[in-house]
């Protein structure tokens, strides 16, 4: 058994990186996430990028602060799916948190789908706590470029942060 340790740093998502991306979703989605970054050049969101040594972005997500006032809504949580479960997802949430605290705010939501029990199991192990259900949906790329809508159930969750 070999143990690999990778060096993380967190910084700002930038649309440079789309290109290295692509493990996160469709072009579909990419094309969002680049009209996402507008929103963050305003101030609206931070859209972050987690690297390892090589600056290569291994992780992303965003947080949404126009969703719920005083409040700093995760989104689009991704971990490259080869470095699952190495504690990226972690280090990815916690510097979320830290940029929702240091705008004052004091409470994280997110949504988790249903039918993803190893994400909510990550969001319950860093004290998040459901408080609801929403059904959520949005188009989303097929494997011959059309678009579908894609419709779920989520489960709504919160965390007070110190």
């Amino acid at each position: 058994m070999v143990d690999v340790v990778l060096k993380l740093s967190v910084r700002d998502l930038v649309h440079a990186d789309l290109a290295s991306c692509g493990w996160a979703g469709s072009d579909h989605h990419l094309v969002g996430v680049a009209e996402q970054l507008v929103r963050a050049r305003i101030g609206e969101i931070d859209y972050l990028a987690v690297c390892a040594t090589t600056n290569i972005p291994v992780a992303k997500g965003g947080v949404d602060y126009q969703v719920k006032e005083g409040v700093g809504t995760l989104w689009q949580l991704a971990v490259h799916p080869a470095l699952q479960s190495c504690g990226i997802g972690t280090f990815l949430v916690e510097a979320a948190e830290l940029r929702i605290r240091r705008r004052g705010l004091r409470q994280a939501e997110l949504g988790v789908e249903e039918s993803n029990p190893r994400a909510r199991a990550l969001y319950e192990r860093l004290g998040y706590v459901a408080y609801g259900r929403q059904p959520d949906a949005w188009d989303e790329q097929a494997p011959d470029g059309s678009l579908r809508r894609y419709e779920t159930m989520c489960t709504l969750m919160r965390k007070e942060l110190a």
